[in-house]
C-alpha cells in the first residue's frame, strides 16, 4: 500500500456489505421502511404475520399471504410446544436471557413446517414459557387460532387471555421491532448463513448478537433510570448529576439516526392506544422532556434524540412482561427479520468476508 493511500474505513461504519429488499434505516431523516412500507405505515396496515409475509416475500421472490403465514406461524406454536421439554432441558439455574440462547440453539428442522416458521414460532413458546417458568408455572399450551402476539400474551399468562387492546399494543411492537436494516444480530445472521450453515445456527448467533449492551440490552435500564428518579422533583438534577458524571442516559442518541427515532413515535402512539393517561406514563414524559432539553444544552452538535428503547421499556412493562425477559421478547420480534436476511443472503449473496488492516509486526522488522 503506498503511504499516500487513503486509510481503509474501520468499523465497517457506512460501508455496504448486502443489497437488501428488506429494510431501509435513513438516518439523516429519521425514517425507516420495512419491505416498502414506512414503519408506521406498516403498523396501521395491520399485523405482525402481515408484515412477516411481506419480509418473507421479498426474501424469497415468491408471494406469500399474511393468512398463509398465520397458518405457518401456529403451526409452528404447537410443534415447538410439543417439544418445549426437550428444548429446555439442561437450562435450569439459567437466567431468562441464556436459558432462551440455549433453547434456540437446540432447535431442528421438523417434516413440514419451513425453517424460518419453525424458528419464528418456536421464539414465541421459548420466551412465553421461561417467563412462567420464573414464576413456578408449567408453560401453557399455545392457541393456534391466535394472532402470534395474542398467543405470545396468552401463553405467558395463562389462562388470562389478552383483550384486544392488550395484544394490539403487542402487535404493534412485534412490527416496529421486526427488522431495521443491517445491525449487528442481522449481520451475524447473514455471516452465519453466507456459509451455508443452517438457519437454526443463523438465528442463534443472531441472538448472540442481540444479547450485548449495545444493540438489544437497553430497554431494561430505561426502568432502571425511571426507578432510580423517582419522583418529580428529582428528574431535573439526577439527570444534570448523571451528566456531570459523564454517564449515558438509556433510551436517548442512536448510532445511525441523527434525529428522533422513528420507532420511538410509533411505539408512543402505540401505548397512548393502549393505556392513555396513566401515572407512569405521564412521568416518563416529564423524565424525556427534562432529558432532551438538557442534552441539547449539553451536546448542541451531538443530535441525541429519543430511541425505540425508550418506549419499548414502557410498553413491554405495561403488557407486564417482566424486565428479564425484554431480550427474549425482541429476539420474538426480530426473528422475522433475522430469518428473511438469511434466506436472502442464501438465495442472492455470496460468503461474506471482509479484510483487515494489519497492525502487528512484520518478520525480520
Amino acid at each position: 500500500m503506498s503511504i499516500h493511500a487513503p486509510k481503509p474505513a474501520i468499523g465497517l461504519d457506512n460501508v455496504p456489505a448486502a443489497e437488501t429488499a428488506l429494510s431501509h434505516v435513513d438516518g439523516e431523516r429519521g425514517e425507516l421502511i420495512i419491505a416498502g412500507r414506512r414503519v408506521g405505515d406498516l403498523v396501521a396496515e395491520g399485523g405482525f404475520e402481515h408484515a412477516t409475509a411481506l419480509l418473507w416475500s421479498s426474501a424469497s421472490g415468491r408471494p406469500i399471504s399474511a393468512e398463509e403465514t398465520q397458518r405457518a406461524l401456529g403451526e409452528a406454536r404447537v410443534a415447538a410446544f410439543a417439544d418445549i421439554k426437550r428444548l429446555l432441558a439442561g437450562t435450569d439455574g439459567m437466567d431468562t436471557v441464556s436459558a432462551f440462547r440455549a433453547a434456540l440453539a437446540a432447535l431442528h428442522a421438523h417434516d413440514g413446517i419451513a425453517p424460518r416458521a419453525l424458528a419464528t414460532g418456536a421464539a414465541a413458546v421459548i420466551g412465553a414459557a421461561l417467563v412462567r417458568r420464573t414464576r413456578n408455572l408449567a408453560p401453557v399450551a399455545p392457541n393456534a387460532a391466535l394472532s402470534h402476539a395474542a398467543d405470545y400474551l396468552q401463553m405467558m399468562w395463562g389462562n388470562n387471555a389478552p383483550s384486544d387492546k392488550e395484544a394490539a399494543a403487542m402487535d404493534a411492537y412485534l412490527v416496529t421491532a421486526s427488522d431495521h436494516g443491517l445491525n449487528a444480530s442481522t449481520f451475524t445472521a447473514r455471516v452465519v448463513a453466507s456459509t451455508h450453515a443452517d438457519l437454526f445456527a443463523a438465528v442463534t448467533a443472531a441472538y448472540c448478537a442481540l444479547t450485548g449492551p449495545l444493540h438489544g440490552g437497553a430497554p431494561e435500564p430505561v426502568l432502571d433510570m425511571l426507578d432510580a428518579i423517582g419522583t418529580r422533583e428529582r428528574i431535573k438534577p439526577w439527570i444534570e448529576n448523571e451528566l456531570d458524571k459523564g454517564e449515558r442516559l438509556m433510551g436517548f442518541g442512536h448510532r445511525v439516526y441523527r434525529v428522533r427515532d422513528p420507532r420511538a413515535d410509533v411505539l408512543k402512539a402505540a401505548l397512548e392506544r393502549f393505556n392513555p393517561k396513566n401515572a407512569r406514563m405521564a412521568f416518563a414524559l416529564e423524565v424525556e422532556a427534562a432529558a432532551r432539553a438538557a442534552l441539547a444544552v449539553r451536546y448542541p452538535k451531538r443530535p441525541l434524540d429519543t430511541n425505540v428503547e425508550f418506549y419499548t421499556a414502557l410498553l413491554l412493562d405495561a403488557l407486564e412482561i417482566p424486565r428479564a425477559a425484554f431480550t427474549p421478547t425482541f429476539a420474538v420480534s426480530r426473528m422475522a427479520g433475522w430469518t428473511a436476511h438469511i434466506e436472502e443472503q442464501v438465495r442472492r449473496g455470496r460468503l461474506l468476508r471482509p479484510s483487515s488492516v494489519y497492525i502487528g509486526a512484520m518478520p525480520g522488522a
